[in-house]
């Protein structure tokens, strides 16, 4: 059986290609599969508490995909974030998560918890010389600001801690000497020059430091930056000198200039650290410039004059993911696709098909979605199909575009009818979203043309299928049958080595254009198990094979007898492949010469190895003849004879219960030798009835040296009695 369904086997790899190939180049939104993956994931409520920054992330990918588990949480996170909170030895890092937990779950924190930990850092932004520090103190304080009802936290000299942030801490102390710096700077930027790598945290190609003393560059600390600086803003009494925003937007160009691109379409940044100590993929790296870049995006004055189709580009990436199986990583693609859809820059949507296979015989119809990237409906648009040409082909089905027909119900665009040529196969659709309001352009991202290909499948029609078997030389029909390839077949024939088998059929697309399938094959198994394996080769709708067995016979192992012939016809497209057994030839080949090869061994059956073994009968012995039962209970009452005239003995001899002490713990002692002299004689019987010989006298020994103790004190007491009777 197994090897029956060998041709299938290839059939669904070869799907499995296509599917691959079509999931390359189609992104779907967030969906309930991400959501399911999230409470799997993120396993928290059933164990122990995570780490804060855990939590955060946590409680931040629930927020975004709608999963309600905050009452769950809500206790120990709020206790952890009130601990952390009120602690003077809490890391700037704690601090920062503590603050996301909050502002995700409304804590009930204290108004001098919160002035107490703004103190703390703004102490930590004037004393800070690493781009973390900033980072953290920064994004606290910005955090606080956006929690409490104090209108009047800001940064005491927020452009200096921006011009500390973007160039050095050599000026952190001196404004004036910031401002030259800043100027001097500037001047060389706008030469084309750049700053040493030991005075700026900020690069010439739009990476950053993460402190001075480190030479090497990172794009992950580039959106660590952008996110301090869009904090900064944000804190700042007044307005930031613009010529420092305008310096920012231009090294976010730059660092795009450097953004890689996949075949498909999407964008990604990558970390090029040569000697870092822990490799940041390329996730955590574009999630941080997407964190970065739309922080600084919503504070800064003007656009940023980024190219949309790289914003669309930076969703395609995050999606083309598909459900990641770690929670960090989970994370940070629901969070980056969270601040792209919110992002003033430019919003992403996304074209999707709900099926990228769609059947000729059923008359499936062709449907399009557009949506943000979490899911959200898109704005009003039209979506035009441009072109249709097949895959491989350069040739246009399709010159005229034609608009889809929105569904407002389902939010839905139909195509009203394919293209009059579309036949089974691969195609590719380009497709065209036209937004309705002017003003919209310049707030999404639709990307142009999107390209995407279908599949089409189809019922082929399979026509004309017969076997033969033909005369060796000349070529004359000596027996043929016709055979139906759709039902049962039994065909039964006969053939010698002179002779040849013939099987032909035709295969036609739904358009009734020819039609090749991935496989077609026949295949002669033998009764002994030995396989032949033959592909059938076509010439248009035509497939036809022919065994000339004169000149198999070495290949055929000169083994005579019954061959099984069955017939194997799939492809992706092919709604309905078969494997069919077509019947059995009987072939009469000459005896094999003496060194002719040798069938091949047939490998074990698995089920004559490790399948049920057959039941073991077991033979008993023959129970002996017992002897009638009448002789049984008179041999019985024979040995009752003895025990009867021992009880009329003691009758005779008047034994009597006089000596028996009255007082309690001699009488107690009495009572015990007895018990003790019946359960000896107990065990004579269990040792004629089923005990062995050692286990009989273990127990003898036991209960001897109990009958010593328990006789010699009765005995003592008897022989006292006896010689006080006597004195007397």
């Amino acid at each position: 059986m197994a090897r029956n369904l060998g041709g299938f086997l290839v059939l669904i790899a070869a799907a499995l290609i296509y599917s691959s190939a079509l999931a390359s180049y189609i992104f779907q939104p967030i969906s309930d599969s991400h959501r399911s993956a999230a409470l799997e994931l993120f396993n928290s409520l059933g164990g122990s508490f995570p780490s804060v920054e855990e939590t955060y992330e946590e409680l931040r990918t629930f927020e975004v995909l709608g999963i309600d588990k905050r009452s769950d949480i809500s206790t120990a996170a709020c206790q952890s974030v009130s601990e952390i909170l009120g602690s003077s030895s809490s890391t700037l890092k704690d601090l920062f998560y503590a603050l996301k937990v909050n502002g995700i779950l409304k804590c009930d924190i204290k108004e001098d918890v919160f002035e107490g930990v703004a103190s703390r850092l703004q102490a930590a932004v004037s004393g800070a010389s690493a781009l973390l520090d900033f980072y953290y103190s920064v994004g606290g304080l910005a955090l606080i600001k956006g929690q409490t009802t104090k209108d009047d936290l800001y940064l005491a000299d927020a452009e200096g801690v921006f011009q500390s942030i973007k160039w050095t801490t050599l000026a952190r102390n001196s404004p004036t000497l910031s401002r030259a710096l800043l100027g001097l700077v500037a001047d060389v930027v706008r030469v084309g020059g750049c700053v040493g790598p030991a005075l700026a945290l900020s690069q010439s190609d739009g990476r950053w430091r993460y402190n001075s003393n480190n030479p090497e560059s990172s794009t992950l600390a580039a959106g660590l930056a952008l996110e301090a600086l869009a904090g900064i803003v944000s804190l700042s009494s007044s307005e930031i000198d613009q010529s420092l925003i305008s310096t920012t937007k231009n090294d976010i160009l730059k660092l795009f200039d450097s953004i890689e691109k996949y075949d498909d379409g999407a964008f990604y940044f990558d970390e090029k650290l040569v000697g870092a100590r822990e490799h940041q993929g390329a996730l955590s790296t574009t999630s941080s410039v997407v964190r970065g870049l739309t922080a600084f995006a919503a504070v800064a004055s003007g656009s940023l004059n980024l190219p949309s189709g790289k914003i669309l580009g930076l969703a395609k990436f995050f999606l083309a993911i598909g459900i990641p199986g770690d929670a960090k990583d989970l994370f940070n693609q629901v969070d980056s696709l969270a601040f792209l859809e919110s992002n003033t820059v430019s919003i992403p949507l996304i074209l999707s098909l709900p099926a990228t296979v769609l059947s000729l015989t059923k008359k499936d119809a062709l449907k399009v979605k557009v949506n943000t990237v979490l899911g959200s409906n898109a704005p009003p648009l039209t979506v035009n199909l441009l072109r249709v040409f097949r895959s491989g082909s350069k040739d246009t089905l399709l010159t005229e575009s034609q608009e889809l027909k929105f569904d407002p119900e389902n939010a839905v665009y139909t195509l009203d009818a394919l293209p009059k040529s579309v036949d089974v196969g691969k195609y590719t659709f380009v497709f065209e979203m036209v937004l309705h309001d002017s003003d919209h352009k310049n707030l999404y991202a639709t990307g142009g043309q999107t390209r995407i290909p279908i599949f089409f499948t189809g019922v082929i029609e399979v026509d004309t299928a017969e076997i033969a078997v033909l005369d060796s030389d000349l070529g004359s029909i000596e027996t043929k049958k016709k055979i139906d390839l759709a039902g049962d077949n039994t065909v039964s024939l006969s053939a010698n080595h002179l002779q040849k088998l013939r099987l032909s059929f035709q295969l036609s697309t739904p358009l009734g254009h020819a039609f090749k399938p991935h496989q077609a094959i026949l295949k002669l198994t033998h009764e002994t198990k030995v396989e032949h394996i033959f592909l059938m080769r076509s010439s248009g709708k035509q497939f036809e094979i022919i065994l000339d067995f004169l000149g198999m016979v070495e290949k055929f192992f000169y083994l005579s007898g019954r061959y099984n012939v069955q017939l194997t016809v799939g492809d992706a497209v092919m709604e309905n492949s078969f494997l069919k057994a077509v019947g059995h030839i009987n072939l009469d080949l000459p005896e094999p010469p003496e060194k002719a090869p040798q069938p091949p061994a047939q490998p074990l059956d698995p089920n004559s190895i490790h399948g049920p073994k057959a039941e073991i009968a077991h033979i008993f012995r023959v129970p002996e003849k017992l002897p009638p039962k009448e002789l049984s209970l008179t041999f019985l009452g024979l040995t009752l004879l003895p025990f009867l005239g021992f009880l009329l003995g003691l009758l005779r001899l008047g034994v009597n219960l006089k000596n028996f002490p009255s007082s309690s713990v001699p009488a107690m002692f009495a009572a015990l030798f007895h018990l003790g002299i019946a359960a000896v004689l107990l065990l004579y019987v269990l040792f004629w009835l089923k005990l062995d010989l050692f286990t009989t006298l273990k127990g003898l020994g036991f209960l001897g040296a109990f009958l010593m103790f328990v006789g010699h004190r009765i005995l003592s007491h008897l022989a006292s009695s006896s010689s006080k009777l006597k004195s007397a």
